[in-house]
């Protein structure tokens, strides 16, 4: 009985270590599917059969010329007062004065010089002479002024008194440099005049004021 025991633990030894075969072919494991796109990138030369088109060159604008712009600025001051035009001379020596000086009431505005002396033989005297433009003109009256050409003092007008009536209408006054007022006798000066017509009833019209074109000195110029 022992020795069946054994005899049998023996047998299923042998069975235990013997390799067992299989039964069923395992299945291949497949790879799971990718949803990732590929990429092929493929590198194709293509030979020029023509060749290229030249491109013109840019065409480069003309400068522009400079602008030059002139600013004008006015004057914040109008101009000094000028005095009127200068007389011209006529014949025999007189000066003319322009008629516009006459205002409308003289023309034929003559004297006989521009340059008047206190003691200077030459210029001791000038004559003046108007017409005037109406007959209802009676009187006619000599004003004069000094202008301190040194200084710039310009002395207060003087009636000199009235110019002489000739057989022509013209009114006529001989001016010395002696008959200048004492107080203003100056050196280097100009002696500014205004002639002014009356009515019996009283002053009808004056001329303009002819400044700086009579010369006044002491002695010969």
């Amino acid at each position: 009985m022992k020795k069946h025991v054994i005899l049998v633990l023996a047998f299923v030894l042998l069975t235990a270590c013997a390799s067992p075969v299989p039964t069923e072919e395992a299945a291949a494991v497949l790879p799971e599917a990718t949803t990732t796109p590929v990429v092929v990138v493929q590198t194709v030369l293509v030979e020029s059969t023509q060749a290229p088109t030249e491109v013109p060159p840019t065409e480069v604008p003309p400068t522009s010329a400079p602008v030059v712009v002139t600013v004008v600025v006015e004057a914040t001051q109008p101009p000094a007062a000028q005095p009127p035009a200068a007389t011209a001379e006529t014949s025999g020596g007189l000066v003319t004065a322009d008629n516009v000086l006459g205002a409308g009431w003289f023309v034929n505005m003559t004297r006989t010089g521009n340059n008047l002396s206190l003691r200077c033989q030459l210029y001791k005297e000038i004559t003046f002479s108007v017409t005037p433009t109406t007959s209802d003109i009676r009187f006619v009256d000599f004003y004069y002024r000094i202008q301190d050409r040194s200084t710039g003092a310009i002395f207060d007008w003087q009636n000199a008194g009235r110019m002489i009536a000739d057989a022509n209408g013209n009114f006529v006054i001989v001016f010395s440099g002696e008959d200048v007022n004492a107080n203003f006798r100056k050196p280097n000066a100009w002696l500014d005049y205004q002639i002014i017509g009356s009515s019996s009833s009283g002053v009808m019209g004056r001329s303009e004021r002819i400044i700086q074109q009579v010369n006044y000195s002491n002695d010969c110029p």
